[in-house]
């Protein structure tokens, strides 16, 4: 029973997002991710297809494929391949930081089957395994609770990994934001040194005129 709801307890803690946007004929839509280092993703999607006559997303047509493209702000490729109308793709990401997901329709005459117009679901799961595929190889109860306890172990490993990237990061914005608060600091007591010496100029260069027209 214990397990049972700690289980549930963590079942919303799942690191993912699901969403869905529309397109149209091979153009291209990006998303970035901020991801730990060796983190496994896994992305599901769905591509439905605007049926003119019924006014309404449909099944995609046939032979609609989508090309899905992983790339680091580095421009290293982490991923790069041509899926059909619905499928999942997986990547590793080997170093912290943003990483960009490219999806894009494969079809340059979508007009033909109705529309050009596509809908896309998406779903990312950071850190996350298909439980239920492993769940299935389960022959009882208890193969099946080492399981879910196996998987809320690598959950807890993941939050664990996000927390120390996500303090990793906030230690050095705090870096950054120092520096630049001390560099401001010093750039306005430069800017009240310079006053200063042009006033003590001015006046000097005031007295040196007043004493050379004999006015004082």
């Amino acid at each position: 029973m214990e397990a049972h709801i700690i289980l549930s307890l963590f079942s919303f803690m799942s690191m993912s997002s699901a969403f869905y946007f529309h397109v149209a004929e091979r153009e291209e839509k990006c998303i970035i991710e901020d991801i730990p280092s060796d983190t496994l993703i896994t992305g599901t999607y769905k591509v439905e297809q605007w049926d003119i006559k019924r006014q309404d997303f449909l099944g995609s047509a046939p032979g609609l494929g989508m090309f899905v493209t992983v790339t680091t702000y580095n421009d290293e490729v982490l991923l790069s391949r041509l899926y059909g109308s619905q499928g999942v793709f997986t990547f590793t990401s080997y170093s912290p930081g943003e990483h960009i997901i490219c999806l894009e329709s494969n079809s340059t005459n979508l007009i033909s089957f109705g529309g050009s117009k596509l809908r896309i679901h998406l779903d990312i799961r950071i850190g996350e395994h298909d439980l239920d595929a492993v769940i299935a190889q389960a022959k009882d109860k208890v193969n099946e609770v080492n399981y879910k306890l196996e998987h809320l172990t690598e959950q807890i490993e993941q939050i664990i990994k996000e927390q120390n990237y996500q303090r990793e990061r906030e230690e050095n914005f705090r870096m950054t934001s120092e520096d630049t608060n001390s560099s401001v600091l010093w750039w306005a007591l430069a800017q009240m040194l310079i006053l200063i010496l042009v006033g003590i100029f001015q006046m000097k260069s005031l007295k040196d005129f007043f004493i050379a027209k004999k006015l004082v």
